[in-house]
């Protein structure tokens, strides 16, 4: 007999049996319409923190590449939630953004500094154990 965990992809039944293993994967087959079926393997989860994390950064005028050596989430990945939630990437004609990562002593240290932070545009966001400091160079125009 099934269980509740696993239904036809089919006919939506509950009604089913194990079938064998196909690929480290239990198979079964459904007794009403006769369908053979494996249950998805659940991809791996992240959190939603991380996810608008990325996509704050890519606004930020962040590149992608960056963001996953930031991060540790895949660039693809990256550009696949920019794709989904339809975000326009922002105009950095006239500013680059650079960025540092900075141990919590570090940072402070940054900080304690006037003129690291005079005139300048930061962000500072936690990434794991370090925090890390957006700032802008205007360009000339």
């Amino acid at each position: 007999m099934g269980n509740s965990t696993t239904i036809c992809p089919k006919c939506e039944s509950e009604d089913f049996v194990k079938s064998g293993i196909v690929m480290e994967r239990q198979r079964y087959r459904c007794k009403n319409c006769n369908y053979h079926y494996s249950v998805q393997k659940k991809g791996k989860e992240i959190h939603p923190t991380v996810i608008i994390k990325a996509l704050q950064l890519y606004l930020e005028g962040i590149s992608y590449r960056e963001i996953e050596r930031l991060i540790g989430i895949s660039h693809v990945t990256v550009m696949n939630w920019v794709k989904k939630y339809g975000l326009k990437s922002v105009n950095t004609a006239y500013q680059h953004p650079n960025f540092v990562t900075f141990t919590h002593k570090e940072l402070l240290n940054y900080l304690s500094k006037p003129e690291k932070i005079n005139q300048k545009g930061l962000i500072i966001s936690p990434i794991g154990d370090k925090y890390l400091v957006i700032f802008w160079n205007v360009l000339k125009q």
